[in-house]
């Protein structure tokens, strides 16, 4: 197991390298906060160069990355180019700690929600459920989630505070905290997080609960749950210890997928409900030319892809040992 482990960092490595190269030239290419003072004929070149080299954009661009590169390798993310000169790793660290927050439930609730769905679903095929659950999924696979957030911000914040009579709404539709909120409240916290993870966690239930069904259907038809009940086991033991367990594999590997996915790809949903997260970030940083901020927040989400797949990889052994890689 840790020769695999050693592997994947080894094959790693370079690929991070990559996209640090090619982000960070991008990222020089869309995100220089110096285009719109172009724009202005009343400063003078002198003064525009002088302001370039104040921001360090003078040296050439190979340079400035193994500068950057080094300084990123100690922990060291720059400086904000636009935010007065702040530090980047607070900035980046309070959006990365809010969205794993807002992933961690979603993808949770999703897990727990949708492995039941598609366990029940399996083993009572064909049932009234079963179809119920399929046409339901097909709903929730086929909603896009930007559509989704809008109706339910429509829903709550509009239609149902208007048939109650209330204001506030019972769920707030946008932001981290209510106007005027002091200090950490887990109430106010869980009500503003609670219809972000509703349009997060609608797709995902759909999305689990088909490869729950499936993957439980093929393994209660293999050799070793045959084995299982010759072997005069009761029906639960056979279809949690031995059905389940095994149908967890591919479920693993989505909800894998879908975390690293979701570390930087929550753009849309943080951009609906206005969520201080990695998605935000990433296009406040972009559309203000923020590239120190840019280039820490796409290389802190492909460090978090490959952290989370290889924990998947790892959580494999532990479903079935089977396919432990690397052990004697």
């Amino acid at each position: 197991m840790a020769r695999y482990v050693l592997t994947r960092f080894a094959t790693t490595v370079p690929i991070l390298l990559a996209i640090s190269l090619a982000v960070f030239w991008g990222a020089n290419q869309v995100a220089d906060p110096t285009v719109s003072l172009t724009l202005n004929p009343r400063i003078a070149p002198e003064a525009l160069a002088e302001y370039r080299d104040h921001l360090g954009l003078g040296e050439p661009l190979m340079s400035r990355y193994l500068g950057w590169l080094a300084n990123f390798v100690q922990g060291d993310l720059g400086t904000s180019l636009v935010q007065n000169g702040a530090d980047v790793w607070p900035i980046v660290r309070t959006a990365v700690a809010n969205t794993l927050v807002l992933i961690v439930i979603a993808v949770a609730l999703s897990l727990a929600v949708g492995i039941t769905i598609g366990a029940v679903s399996a083993i009572r095929r064909g049932s009234l459920a079963d179809n119920a659950a399929t046409l339901v999924s097909f709903v929730g696979i086929s909603t896009p989630v930007f559509w989704l957030g809008l109706m339910l911000q429509l829903f709550f914040g509009l239609y149902l505070a208007n048939w109650l009579g209330i204001a506030p709404p019972l769920l707030p539709t946008a932001g981290l905290y209510s106007p005027g909120q002091q200090g950490f409240d887990l109430v106010d916290r869980a009500r503003h997080l609670a219809l972000p993870v509703l349009a997060l966690s609608w797709q995902l239930v759909a999305v689990y609960s088909r490869y729950m069904r499936a993957s439980l259907l093929d393994v209660m038809s293999s050799d070793h749950i045959r084995a299982a009940r010759g072997r005069g086991l009761p029906e639960r033991t056979v279809v949690i210890r031995h059905g389940v367990r095994n149908a967890l594999i591919p479920v693993s590997t989505q909800a894998a997928t879908d975390a690293g996915q979701l570390v930087g790809g929550l753009i849309v949903t943080e951009q609906v409900f206005q969520y201080p997260g990695m998605g935000r970030l990433f296009l406040d940083a972009l559309f203000g030319g923020d590239y120190p901020v840019l280039l820490a927040s796409v290389m802190i989400t492909a460090t978090a892809v490959f952290a989370i797949n290889l924990a998947a990889d790892l959580f494999y052994g532990v479903l079935d040992p089977r396919i432990r890689r690397g052990t004697r």
